[in-house]
């Protein structure tokens, strides 16, 4: 009985110590686990990040009505950006860890945290003239929670953006002010950006992708082209009106769209439960669509989003990545130790079902892909998201004897996704849809 008692105890003594290690792991999240499909894996650039402050001269504060005329105070609202890019880095040169905060479930205050990167701070660029990528976040979320994206694209040669918006989830100002900047944000930092880092030689102004996740999925979205509905409710929201001079057909409409988007890659983006832009929004968007969702989305309703917005978008070349049992939280990285501790907090960053650093692995693989393809126009990129079987379980790969266990799928004729390892294709669906022959 006491060697079984030992032998418990030392069982349970191993499990506490692999959870510890669990918790406490110090890799950046943007490297990804072994078992991630083929383009998820690093690439061969040296990241650096550094920190820039852009401002937006006179604009209205949604935080700041007039209690007797109702008009909001103008103001000049600054834009703090964080920017991941191709770097110089010297040998030992200390990584970055991000610090951050994010609100808790009321009375609690908000809840810092930190997440370990692979980005040196302030490094030399290397400067050669790459795509540009502007990232949006979600609402009340920060930009270094998407450092698993971040990175990883500015190690494969993107210079990577990331627009702090500054929500305040718990103020009932904070949504309808989110739902008037998201798409200003960020044309005004696209525009901004274009020109002095074009300037510069660090990016090609005229390669230039839009990324965003929930709340920063809706503003991609108008960024792009897709034109707000004028009775939506999502319009009709904001008091006093002032949305609708940026809806379709309004004097300031053209204020929300970025020039030069060559693509664009909304997570589990919101707009479609509240009405954001009809289908005839939708079909304004003119540029390749990468959409990624969780069918179990609740939170922005799959069905009347993603899953609308590829049917919508019908003038853009399209995909639509589903992970199946999926819920909202795709768009940021595992949940740090800080934020393990309280449902709230740990729901901002996990999904119920899918293992965090399996699904960050997957869809980094596409929007890689994606990117590559439409961005740099790498045509051989094609064969990993021109799947010939919508369900990845239904793929199939009679691997030669001898192969061995961790290779991947080499595509072809092959029906197994290409890029991914036997077995591990399984839970997604990847959908395609060509524009329209004839614009409508």
């Amino acid at each position: 009985m006491k060697a079984t008692k030992r032998l418990f105890a030392s069982g349970l003594l191993a499990l506490s110590i692999a959870v510890a290690a669990f918790a406490t792991a110090t890799d950046a999240p943007s490297r990804t686990s072994i078992d991630a499909p083929e383009l998820a894996a690093l690439g061969k650039y040296a990241v650096g990040v550094r920190s820039i402050t852009l401002v937006h001269r006179n604009q209205l504060d949604l935080g700041a009505i007039d209690p007797q005329t109702g008009i909001p105070a103008q103001h000049d609202r600054s834009l703090k950006v964080e920017i991941w890019y191709p770097a110089r880095v010297a040998a030992g040169a200390t990584p970055v860890t991000y610090e951050d905060a994010m609100e808790s479930e009321p009375p609690s205050s908000p809840a810092g945290f930190k997440i370990p990167g692979l980005a040196v701070r302030d490094a030399k660029a290397e400067g050669d003239r790459f795509p540009l990528v502007i990232v949006a976040h979600g609402y009340g979320n920060v930009p270094i929670a998407m450092s698993w994206l971040t990175e990883n694209l500015a190690s494969k040669g993107y210079v990577v953006a990331a627009i702090r918006h500054e929500d305040t989830y718990l103020n009932p100002a904070g949504f309808p002010q989110a739902a008037l900047r998201r798409p200003l944000d960020i044309a005004f930092v696209a525009r901004e950006l274009q020109a002095t880092l074009g300037q510069s030689g660090e990016v090609d102004p005229a390669r230039t992708a839009l990324i965003g996740y929930s709340m920063g999925g809706y503003g991609v979205l108008a960024a792009a082209g897709a034109t707000l509905e004028p009775a939506g409710g999502l319009v009709s929201g904001v008091p006093g009106g002032l949305l609708q001079p940026f809806a379709r057909g309004g004097a300031q409409s053209a204020a929300l769209v970025a020039p030069a988007v060559k693509a664009l890659v909304a997570i589990a983006p919101a707009g479609g439960a509240f009405g954001a832009f009809g289908a005839e929004g939708v079909a304004s968007i003119r540029a390749p669509l990468l959409l990624i969702a969780g069918d179990h989305d609740n939170t922005v309703d799959y069905a009347s989003g993603a899953r609308a917005f590829f049917d919508q978008a019908i003038n853009a070349n399209r995909y639509l990545l589903t992970f199946l049992g999926g819920g909202h939280a795709l768009g940021l990285g595992p949940a740090p130790p800080e934020m393990r501790t309280d449902l709230w907090n740990q729901d901002w960053f996990e999904d119920p079902v899918w293992r965090k650093d399996r699904l960050i692995g997957i869809s980094l693989h596409f929007i890689t892909a994606f990117l590559d393809r439409y961005v740099k126009d790498d045509a051989s990129r094609s064969g990993f998201i021109d799947c010939l079987v919508v369900e990845s379980g239904k793929g199939k790969w009679d691997a030669p004897q001898g192969t061995p266990w961790n290779a991947r799928s080499p595509g072809g004729e092959v029906t197994l996704w290409k890029g991914f390892q036997r077995r591990h294709a399984t839970g997604l669906s990847l959908m395609h849809a060509e524009a329209s022959s004839t614009p409508q």
